[in-house]
């Protein structure tokens, strides 16, 4: 689900999950929102909201992505400039650059991930566990691995 509140936001639901709190009356529900927010040119940032309802829970979710935005470089404005791998609990997630044409080659909270950002050509995958939570995370560690091209400073 897709939604554009803001002009230059796009906003990605990855997840919606139904939770419970068991109290001496029964089971009270509430619903957690993991919602990834990007501007399409290379930022994008990732949220958790929980509500009562909804969409006070995907609005939470908004709010939190927009203020956890970074920025990554993106190569040749499509793709990523060399091989890496994120990993985040158990999540393990491949990001190989492709060819012009070849499209997002990924799975779903993943795919949310890369979109979002606005690369355009990259082949995943995604092992381990495909926990929505842990592979958007895990993805945004291997995103922050990408070197930019130019020589690290050494320092010593």
């Amino acid at each position: 689900m897709e939604r554009n509140t803001d002009s230059e936001f796009q906003e990605r639901v990855v997840a919606i999950n139904r939770v419970a709190k068991v109290v001496k009356g029964g089971r009270r529900f509430s619903f957690a929102a993991l919602v990834v927010a990007g501007n399409g040119n290379g930022q994008v940032g990732m949220g958790k909201g929980k509500a009562g309802e909804v969409p006070e829970a995907i609005t939470k979710a908004s709010r939190l992505a927009k203020k956890s935005m970074r920025t990554f470089k993106i190569h040749e404005g499509r793709t990523i400039a060399h091989e890496v791998v994120g990993c985040f609990g158990a999540a393990k997630v491949i990001m190989l650059p492709a060819a012009p044409g070849t499209g997002v080659i990924a799975g779903g909270a993943v795919r949310a991930v890369l979109e979002s950002l606005g690369i355009k050509d990259i082949l995943t995958k995604c092992v381990g566990t495909t926990n929505p939570r842990n592979a958007v995370r895990a993805t945004m560690n291997g995103l922050s691995q990408l070197m930019d091209g130019r020589p690290s400073k050494i320092e010593g």
